[in-house]
């Protein structure tokens, strides 16, 4: 799979690939049913014409640029598992543009041409709410309407489940919950974020339950405080495991509370600092609680293990 890196002014013009593209446009931040879709298509229209298959997304989120949102952004799928993700999906090129205050400002019809018409972009595929151009004027009609028989356009439907249109911010709304079988619904996989394992105050292996502290790569979406069944990726294989996201109470003093995601893996006795890992989270548990001393928390850590050993058994990764 090709990489192209564009930004505005100056580099919107593919270096690597030269051959028309058949392209699926969009943020794809999660990379959920509905953009499945959408890059489905695109990939079968690529079939169909005999050209290449695209991607073509934007970095960093449009938000952060247009200033919609006071607070941090937190990603779905950071970029390099978003890559990870269209690897897998057969993409045979990504097309990553630069998000800036000049590229927003950029008109609907310079981007139709420097952007689609420049790169020999022969098909372009997209959700029926996609926008783009300054203050988000272009829409699916725009380019149907600019196109002058250059490129086809194709326009993927609302993908709905029973409650209502399967989009990112629903997904994070459920992550918000902690309602990972419901996101996971609507990903078609389990809900996964990368880190780094870090060094923790080490009070699990003193109870017998040794957790791993995972530091979580920046701008990734912890799910709600509370107790996971969760699989995690060590050292290229995926191990079952508990997981508690919060702020310890029973233990941690209360002046200092900070969040920590921690991770006891069944039947695993590695060290295993510093290594870069994914947790793949299933099924919510219970809140976090405070216990009357540590071997009150020692029972409840069996209680969780099993629980989660149940719901990781039924779980088809």
């Amino acid at each position: 799979m090709i990489v192209e890196y564009l930004s505005y002014p100056g580099h919107l013009t593919l270096t690597k690939m030269d051959q028309p593209l058949s392209v699926a446009i969009g943020f794809f931040d999660g990379i959920h049913l509905g953009h499945q879709q959408v890059i489905e298509q695109a990939k079968k229209v690529a079939k169909e014409k005999g050209i290449q298959s695209a991607v073509m997304t934007f970095d960093p989120h449009p938000s952060i640029v247009l200033g919609h949102r006071n607070e941090r952004v937190f990603y779905i799928t950071p970029l390099e598992q978003k890559l990870e993700l269209l690897k897998k999906m057969d993409i045979d090129v990504v097309i990553i543009i630069r998000f800036t205050s000049d590229f927003a400002s950029l008109s609907a019809k310079d981007f139709i041409e420097q952007v689609l018409v420049n790169n020999r972009i022969l098909s372009v595929t997209a959700g029926f709410d996609f926008s783009f151009g300054a203050f988000g004027k272009g829409t699916m009609d725009t380019l149907r309407r600019e196109s002058n028989d250059r490129y086809a356009v194709h326009e993927i439907q609302r993908i709905a489940d029973p409650k209502e249109k399967i989009s990112s911010t629903r997904i994070r709304e459920e992550l918000t919950t902690g309602d990972m079988l419901a996101a996971k619904r609507m990903l078609g996989r389990p809900y996964r974020f990368p880190g780094i394992v870090v060094h923790g105050d080490k009070r699990g292996r003193t109870i017998g339950f040794p957790t791993a502290n995972i530091a979580p790569s920046e701008g990734v979406f912890i799910p709600k405080v509370g107790v996971y069944a969760v699989k995690m990726l060590v050292q290229d294989s995926w191990v079952n495991g508990v997981c508690n996201v919060g702020y310890k109470p029973t233990v941690q003093d209360p002046e200092g509370k900070k969040l920590t995601v921690e991770v006891h893996l069944f039947n695993f006795d590695k060290t295993i600092y510093g290594e870069h890992v994914e947790v793949a989270w299933f099924d919510r548990i219970r809140d976090e609680q405070k216990f009357n001393g540590l071997d009150e928390l020692k029972m409840q850590i069996e209680k969780d293990k099993q629980q989660a050993e149940l719901i990781l058994e039924k779980a088809l990764h």
